[in-house]
């Protein structure tokens, strides 16, 4: 039976695969989860990461469907929530790019774009920075000045 070419994705879907591979971090975490599933712990201490910065890697690597995860209950009866790498294929030319483009229903996220959610500037955006309103200058005169 002849292999099905994966569907080409949504421009929503594309933006959302390629900004969640788009950090060094979460590229390393989809190579580790490659070895194996992990959970949370276990994958910080491997990953050399804290556990909240961890955690929202993989929040977004979750949403972008990259990774899923499960909660699964440990010996000792806590609950831990394994993850591991999704099934995923895509391949980008520059037609399927042309067509996710006609089909993009986000607004455009200019936020996003030049500030990270701790509101840091990214380095693509430091290089053109805004353009500064000009400054004007108010004279102010003094009760003496006007009395004259």
């Amino acid at each position: 039976m002849p292999e099905v070419p994966p569907p080409e994705p949504t421009g929503d879907e594309l933006l959302k695969v390629l900004s969640a591979l788009g950090n060094p971090h979460r590229l390393r975490i989809v190579a580790a989860l490659m070895e194996r599933r992990n959970y949370v712990s276990a994958l910080a201490r491997e990953i050399g990461m804290g556990r909240p910065l961890l955690h929202m890697h993989l929040q977004r690597l979750e949403a972008a469907g990259l990774i899923v995860g499960t909660l699964e209950l440990s010996e000792d009866g806590k609950a831990m929530k394994y993850f591991e790498v999704a099934p995923f294929c895509y391949r980008l030319t520059p037609h399927v790019i042309a067509r996710a483009a006609t089909t993009i229903t986000e607004p455009a996220q200019e936020k996003t774009d030049k500030t990270d959610k701790a509101g840091k500037t990214n380095e693509a955006d430091k290089a053109d920075p805004p353009a500064k309103p000009a400054r004007t200058t108010k004279t102010v005169k003094t009760a003496k000045e006007e009395a004259k």
